[in-house]
């Protein structure tokens, strides 16, 4: 088996200031165990307003710095180089649930996998959404 261990941690954005939210508003299995060379699909909601439309999905395997995989909404997903969709493709149908799957797991994609979801300074016009830097602390 693979150990493929998921954490959720959200981020949110605001216009003016930033905050970190303690997870508690995020639901999600905390553990998933796959055959090799099979699928590891992964789920993402929360309960915060649908104005928290943008989903970003990170990997941070053993003894490296977090990356970020894809930054999603529901009209686009935006890959970060050295990611593609086919090996990690990522679902999000509304602004509330979101998933990202490894395909084709191998011993070296187990690690820890983030959630983090954000609020568009401009979330009225979801055709303007652009993708967010994040400061990791």
């Amino acid at each position: 088996y693979i150990y493929i261990y998921i954490y959720i941690y959200i981020f949110h954005y605001m216009p003016v200031c930033c905050y970190l939210s303690d997870g508690s508003d995020v639901n999600q299995t905390p553990l998933l165990w796959v055959n090799e060379s099979q699928p590891a699909t992964m789920s993402c909601n929360h309960t915060k307003d649908i104005n928290h439309n943008q989903m970003y999905w990170y990997q941070q395997l053993p003894g490296q710095n977090m990356k970020q995989i894809v930054f999603t909404t529901a009209y686009s997903h935006q890959y970060e180089q050295g990611f593609n969709k086919e090996k990690f493709p990522a679902e999000k149908k509304d602004a509330q649930t979101g998933s990202l799957t490894v395909n084709n797991s191998q011993p070296e994609d187990s690690g820890v996998y983030f959630c983090a979801v954000s609020k568009h300074s401009d979330a009225a016009d979801k055709q303007s959404c652009t993708k967010t830097q994040m400061l990791l602390l």
